[in-house]
């Protein structure tokens, strides 16, 4: 249950950040180079819904379609985070998933999503201009898992180059890591 905790932690805290987007919100910046807050959740609902292609059928295909609505990313997103969870959570002797042809255990896939959700949930309290640090119980639980997911061959493609943290919050440093200016 760790992985699917950790994940369930980092939806919530996703979630409670999308309260903050309004429609003119949604053509803000965001700390991810070059998307604006729309094309941010719009990757977060793949994502969402690749971690759901993890446990039904329990193998996700990396070139899947995405099926958001272009006028309602929040809702998608979270229409996308509801249904994650409950499958998740109803997962029974799903212990490997295969990813791309190559199996891993549903505990690193869960844990893998919950970094992912994490950071980008952070980044949409960024994008509508809130201050929603990343609890310190959830970023305490991420930050030993971040090197082992992001390789220095994600950077600069997926996540910026790290940013000196100045040794603060465990929310800081992880988010330093990504390449985030918290």
């Amino acid at each position: 249950m760790g992985g699917i905790g950790l994940l369930e932690r980092a939806i919530n805290y996703a979630l409670g950040n999308l309260r903050l987007v309004t429609p003119p919100d949604l053509a803000n910046p965001t700390p991810c180079r070059e998307w604006d807050l729309r094309a941010l959740l719009e990757h977060l609902g793949d994502s969402l819904d690749a971690l759901h292609e993890a446990v039904e059928p329990g193998r996700v295909e990396l070139d899947g379609p995405s099926g958001s609505r272009p006028d309602d990313p929040v809702t998608t997103v979270r229409e996308r985070a509801s249904r994650l969870l409950g499958a998740w959570t109803n997962a029974e002797g799903h212990d490997l998933v295969s990813i791309a042809g190559r199996p891993l255990t549903s505990g690193i896939v869960t844990s893998t999503g919950a970094v992912e959700v994490t950071v980008h949930g952070w980044d949409v309290a960024a994008a509508c201009h809130a201050r929603r640090p990343i609890p310190a119980t959830l970023a305490r639980e991420i930050l030993p898992l971040a090197p082992l997911v992001v390789t220095e061959q994600d950077r600069p493609t997926r996540f910026a180059a790290p940013v000196p943290s100045g040794g603060g919050a465990p929310g800081e440093q992880l988010l330093a890591f990504l390449g985030r200016r918290p």
